[in-house]
């Protein structure tokens, strides 16, 4: 489990990628890349990780379900997850 200043810087992060995602689209297609320069580092989407939904984890991340393998394994044993179930053969 991550720590919670972890998971909500994330949430901070998401919320400011959000916030200027027209206003960088319009700069980009623009080609104004001093006033890109500008915008707060924390804006640009590619300093956004990958982390699960519940527990905050960054690896083992399954992007189809939003969480990490661990509790994708244990909502797919509880039947929480529509379609998934274990294999056997």
């Amino acid at each position: 489990m991550a720590k919670e200043s972890v998971k909500a810087r994330q949430r901070k992060r998401e919320a400011m990628v959000a916030k200027f995602a027209s206003k960088r689209a319009a700069l980009k297609a623009a080609g104004d890349y001093k006033a890109l320069d500008l915008l707060p580092k924390n804006a640009s989407p590619v300093r956004l990780k990958n982390r699960c939904q519940l527990t905050g984890r960054p690896r083992g991340y399954i992007r189809y379900f939003g969480v990490s393998r661990n509790i994708f394994r244990d909502m797919a044993l509880q039947g929480k997850i529509p379609g998934v179930r274990k294999a056997s053969w």
